[in-house]
């Protein structure tokens, strides 16, 4: 299957990333090459881009699509949480734009064997990264009730979660839950008829929270975004498309504590803590898709952008606010 995939809020990620053709940029979820190759077009001799995706589908694909652009491009396959030992390994200090593009590519959802779809009956796999020993399969059918009510509540904030835990845990009393439509049919029954009519598919919130406790999607994020703006040159940028709630609001908590570390009492007249700012947050309101996007490709409605700045210089400024 050929691994197609949308690029959304291409055009605000090229604006907000203030590509200098001399530059070196990271895209930390290379995809199919949607967003590197718009970046790879910016940059003249003396420009790079290095892509890092976990997905070796991803990878092929994206090799393929990027050669035209020679040696400006390096590709390596990892964790976007590896991007400071990657960034290492290749001899770059710094680099002065960085982009994640959050979630689930197209190809992944449309490729029925990868088993993120609740609309095609496919096995319980739902990885990024198919050496990833941990699958759907094992979390369904290896997980204790509680900590399937603890995902399917936290990470899918499915209100009814108790009830499709114990679905769970029934039917694999029986035999082993393998196939997405198994695991489909049990959400379906565990769900109130009334509360099946509203909110679309009901196996979205499921399938949603399965995937990100495969994939430690959420814990992935938070432990990374500090660690990528500190490898930021002076004035590089932090582009982040997230595609829900729980991702934008690690996002946007994780930007204001870089650009306001300060943790003294509110009471205090001055800080004395110390800690330094790292730089700025420049979407104070996160990027939406344009009307024509949402027209053009519906699967970006639920995008949001967030950019970060590090200082100009590499002495930061102390903390803002007392």
């Amino acid at each position: 299957m050929e691994f197609a995939h949308t690029s959304v809020l291409a055009d605000e990620v090229i604006e907000n990333l203030h590509i200098r053709p001399d530059g070196i940029y990271a895209d930390g979820t290379l995809g199919g090459g949607g967003h590197s190759s718009l970046i790879a077009q910016q940059l003249t001799e003396g420009g790079r881009l290095i892509g890092i995706d976990q997905d070796a589908d991803a990878i092929a694909a994206a090799t393929e699509r990027l050669r035209p652009f020679g040696d400006t491009v390096t590709i390596v396959r990892a964790n976007y949480e590896e991007m400071p030992e990657v960034l290492g390994e290749l001899g770059i200090p710094a680099v002065d734009g960085i982009l994640l593009d959050l979630g689930v590519s197209s190809y992944q959802l449309d490729n029925p064997e990868r088993g993120f779809s609740y609309h095609t009956d496919a096995p319980l796999d739902m990885r990024m990264d198919r050496d990833n020993p941990l699958s759907a399969k094992e979390i369904v059918n290896e997980w204790p009730r509680e900590e399937l009510i603890r995902i399917l509540r936290d990470y899918g904030e499915e209100k009814c979660a108790a009830r499709i835990a114990d679905g769970i845990v029934r039917a694999r009393e029986s035999a082993p839950l393998e196939t997405t439509m198994q695991l489909s049919d049990i959400i379906h029954a565990a769900i109130p008829a009334k509360m099946r009519r509203k909110g679309g598919n009901p196996c979205k919130r499921t399938f949603q929270a399965i995937r990100i406790a495969c994939n430690r999607e959420l814990d992935v994020l938070e432990g990374s975004i500090d660690r990528m703006a500190r490898c930021l040159a002076p004035g590089g940028r932090l582009c982040i498309i997230t595609f829900h709630s729980l991702e934008d609001r690690i996002v946007k908590n994780a930007f204001r504590t870089l650009e306001n570390p300060c943790i003294c009492p509110p009471e205090f007249p001055v800080c004395v803590c110390g800690r330094r700012s790292l730089g700025r947050v420049i979407t104070r309101k996160a990027i939406l898709p344009s009307a024509r996007e949402l027209e053009e490709n519906r699967r970006s409605a639920s995008a949001k952008l967030r950019v970060f700045e590090r200082n100009g210089e590499t002495s930061a400024a102390p903390a803002d606010g007392r």
